[in-house]
């Protein structure tokens, strides 16, 4: 009986401590523990948001040192091309870049370029072309098929040593491109064609 009434008194005592006390500390442990919790994850998930945001950030940078380091490219060739000691050419393609748009639209940026006639405007118009497979057959498809125009005019340009010229044309969804032809029609004088394979053009590729 003293052994059965001792439990119960220390049970009574513990259930007392226990529910009184020890249970607020536990329910604001409880508490706390759930707030530090709620705090990581916010935590984890705001670094995770910045390191995000660095590799965003860093891969926009390289892109714009990309960028820069073309255009200065760039820079350097034209001044070059119509400094005293640059190489003589006629009309011609330097470069021709094919950039995709949202659906068959794809944008085009031509750098023409001569430095034969100094000082003298040269006026004419492009048009592109462009070779490829449509199923299992071989396909050209013309200025007017790539524009959606029934005798498209070609695109005007008009320069003295360089000029980037732009604009849109429209693929076909089942057409793959292999080959894109750009031909100038000069005012005076003959036409000059120039062929690029597709591949090259997506990125910046020298006419050949």
């Amino acid at each position: 009986m003293f052994l059965a009434a001792l439990g119960f008194g220390v049970w009574g005592v513990w259930n007392v401590f226990f529910t009184d006390g020890d249970a607020q500390t536990m329910a604001a442990t409880r508490a706390r523990a759930d707030r530090l919790s709620q705090e990581v994850s916010t935590l984890r998930r705001s670094d995770q948001i910045s390191r995000d945001a660095n590799r965003d950030l860093e891969r926009t940078l390289a892109e714009r040192d990309e960028e820069i380091a073309s255009l200065r490219a760039d820079i350097a060739f034209y001044e070059r091309f119509v400094g005293a000691t640059g190489q003589r050419r006629g009309l011609s393609v330097h470069t021709l870049e094919m950039r995709r748009q949202d659906g068959d639209a794809w944008h085009f940026v031509a750098t023409l370029t001569q430095n034969v006639n100094r000082g003298a405007v040269n006026d004419g118009r492009l048009a592109l072309s462009v070779e490829g497979t449509r199923g299992d057959r071989m396909e050209k498809l013309s200025w007017s098929t790539l524009r959606k125009q029934a005798n498209a005019p070609g695109q005007a340009y008009s320069f003295k040593y360089f000029q980037q010229l732009e604009g849109e044309i429209l693929l076909p969804a089942d057409f793959k491109p292999l080959r894109v032809t750009v031909r100038l029609v000069p005012q005076s004088g003959s036409a000059v064609e120039q062929s690029f394979p597709w591949p090259e053009t997506l990125h910046s590729a020298a006419g050949g």
